[in-house]
């Protein structure tokens, strides 16, 4: 009788210890029901931005507390992937001279991988991320004084988390790259880019060994577009346009246009191939509302195999890349006449809006109907859909770029065709047509009930 007592005892104790595990998994209120269906990689790219962006931080401002801690992260996840840090402990410190006399301290991270063959191994890929944010500022609430943060987590918490990932597959497949791959988190950067100035010019003694560089900073809204500045480079848009003839999961749209100045003008003020990676401007840039909660991890995914392909493509050509541009404007759309939305001077207008986003919210969700043999059959996805818009602002040439089944394809199709005028781009005070891909997200929630919309 005592020892099936004892023994009952001990199995409730085990038991309610058991249950308590499982409710506080099902139970947490920092994981969202759809984050225990992420893969590996979303895991690791969410828990990037999370650590990087936090309130901790304050911004990671260059020379700050929190741009030291996010400079000691990237080096000890580079560590625990297995790639090399060749950067000082903590990171290659330099000073900056500010105008009132005082010295600004910041730091570069540097991680590599060192390529296979014998006679390429010698020669460098860079591939880098801008480290710091903005500083608080302090602000009056309810009389009181309080910092406001900009937590930065799409700039660049996301270009950095994905710079990490990279390091990661680079350094697990490294059997493949001929190059070797430098990875460098870029302190300062908004000081006028002087981490990666310092980079070039006083810390890698073999910078004239660097053959190229890929600029990774503010990836984390894809669904409003994917970018690739190579400031005309002949050789670079070549690769570029002949990964985009292979099956890849995401194709940058190749622009003439700048997005955004960062890390990448001073290597090509080196006259060293740069190409700039980015999902472009978003309304958050630069607010306190740069938070997770805008940053899109499964686009995030996709942008990440991509850049993997492109690291490769660069590290195995057997072309010499030259500093050069290309005299022909590149153009992704399949229509001779139409500039893609990003290389417009002044963009296409949906209710006095250029944010694709409107059109989004205002019109396709608003009408969108889930087919019911979709519900039926659990089938949910996102359908990237490009279409035209001509000079007197109507809509056409609506076509599925990557589809997910036909009926929710085609639903998709039919609300953008029945879309009302909008305003037309212009290019040089003209009007032209022009394209523009959207994302139109269908998800089942619980129980098979069909949604609709932008995630938040």
């Amino acid at each position: 009788m005592i020892f099936r007592m004892k023994f009952r005892f001990i199995f409730c104790t085990v038991f309610a210890v058991l249950m308590g595990f499982v409710a506080s998994a099902q139970y947490r209120k920092d994981v969202s029901y759809m984050e225990l269906y992420d893969s590996e990689t979303v895991i690791s790219l969410r828990n990037h931005v999370r650590a990087l962006s936090s309130v901790q931080n304050e911004g990671r401002p260059a020379g700050g507390p929190g741009e030291i801690e996010a400079a000691s992260y990237v080096e000890r996840i580079m560590a625990d992937y297995g790639v090399d840090i060749i950067s000082t402990k903590g990171g290659d410190i330099f000073g900056i001279r500010k105008e009132n006399g005082d010295t600004l301290t910041s730091r570069n991270v540097i991680g590599f991988v060192q390529g296979y063959d014998k006679s390429m191994r010698d020669k460098y890929i860079v591939i880098g991320a801008r480290l710091d944010n903005l500083p608080p500022d302090l602000v009056t609430v309810d009389g009181q004084q309080v910092n406001k943060i900009y937590p930065g987590a799409n700039g660049n918490a996301s270009g950095l988390a994905m710079m990490m990932e990279l390091a990661r597959m680079v350094q697990t497949n490294k059997i493949l790259f001929r190059r070797s791959v430098l990875f460098v988190a870029f302190g300062a950067s908004l000081e006028t880019h002087a981490g990666a100035w310092y980079f070039l010019n006083r810390s890698f003694a073999d910078a004239d060994k660097i053959e190229a560089m890929i600029n990774l900073d503010m990836l984390g809204t894809g669904s409003r577009g994917f970018y690739a500045y190579t400031g005309s480079n002949a050789d670079l848009n070549i690769i570029i346009n002949s990964l985009s003839g292979e099956l890849q999961p995401i194709n940058p749209q190749l622009t003439a246009a700048e997005p955004y100045p960062s890390d990448h003008r001073v290597f090509h003020a080196k006259e060293i191939p740069a190409v700039f990676l980015t999902t472009g401007h978003y309304s958050e840039h630069n607010t306190s509302r740069d938070t997770e909660s805008i940053i899109e991890y499964d686009m995030m995914e996709r942008e990440l195999e991509y850049i993997y392909n492109l690291t490769i493509a660069i590290a195995n050509t057997s072309v010499s890349l030259a500093f050069k541009k290309d005299e022909t404007p590149s153009r992704t759309c399949q229509y001779a006449d139409i500039v893609p939305y990003y290389d417009c001077d002044q963009k296409p207008m949906f209710l006095n809006s250029t944010d694709p986003t409107q059109f989004l919210t205002k019109w396709v969700y608003k009408y969108l109907k889930y087919p019911p043999e979709a519900v039926r059959d659990g089938i949910q996805g996102r359908v990237m859909v490009e279409f035209v818009i001509n000079k007197d602002g109507s809509v056409s040439n609506v076509r599925v770029v990557r589809g997910v089944s036909e009926e929710l394809d085609a639903e998709a199709v039919k609300v953008v065709a029945a879309s009302p005028k909008w305003k037309p781009a212009r290019l040089k005070g003209a009007k032209v047509r022009s394209s523009m891909t959207i994302p139109i997200e269908f998800r089942l929630e619980k129980k098979g009930r069909p949604s609709f919309g932008i995630k938040k």
